[in-house]
């Protein structure tokens, strides 16, 4: 997910696209965060980590 999001970032920022400039931030922020809580050892969504 971060990854995609990294992705959008430069697609939207190399196009000039806002939709994808937005939609890259919003998922480098959740990956992180499910990311580190997997990290951590919480279970979300079943699942352990997420990469």
């Amino acid at each position: 997910m971060i990854v995609l999001g990294i992705v959008l970032l430069i697609i939207g920022f190399v196009a000039s696209i806002p939709i994808l400039w937005t939609l890259g931030v919003i998922l480098v922020v959740i990956g992180a965060i499910l990311a580190l809580l997997g990290m951590m050892g919480h279970a979300v969504g079943g699942r352990r980590h997420y990469f």
